[in-house]
């Protein structure tokens, strides 16, 4: 499928994600990766601010409110919990997360896990996975989109847990 990669091996795309026992027969599954020069203890701090904001384009989807550049005191996400903070509003919902190496959750009919692979005491790969039963026709644009924005929130996070705030 168009834009269903981004970052990723060979390899990657063959792990088994958290997100694939929440979502059957899905009609788009996407893969989108960086390597964060930070171990996965560092990294994983900015991806649960995914709570309190989206991380991508702001000036889209956060209603052009900035996405937090220092790390905040979040209590450690729970099952139930929401997921993302987007717009200014909670959504979604966590379904599963082991700090500091998953998160996943549902959001609109998608579920998303964020993973975290330490490739040696300093290095991270940061792994996403999107999988949704959207509708076929509409699953080419769903990805074209998911991987502006995803790529956009992945380079942020690598670029504010390396220290470039």
């Amino acid at each position: 499928m168009i834009a269903d990669r981004w970052g990723v091996s060979e390899d990657e795309v063959t792990l088994a994600f958290p997100c694939d026992e929440w979502i059957g027969r899905a009609s788009l599954v996407a893969w989108r990766g960086v390597t964060v020069r930070a171990p996965a203890a560092e990294v994983w701090p900015w991806v649960l601010q995914v709570r309190l904001a989206p991380y991508s384009y702001d000036w889209i989807d956060n209603l052009g409110r900035r996405s937090p550049q220092i790390l905040l005191d979040l209590t450690p996400p729970a099952v139930g919990d929401a997921f993302i903070r987007a717009g200014g509003k909670q959504m979604g919902t966590v379904l599963s997360v082991d700090p500091p190496h998953q998160l996943t959750g549902r959001l609109a009919g998608a579920v998303i896990s964020y993973v975290l692979r330490a490739t040696d005491s300093s290095t991270t790969r940061l792994l996403m996975k999107l999988a949704s039963g959207v509708p076929r026709p509409l699953a080419p644009f769903l990805s074209a989109g998911d991987l502006v924005m995803a790529r956009r929130q992945l380079l942020n996070w690598k670029r504010l847990a390396e220290g470039g705030g």
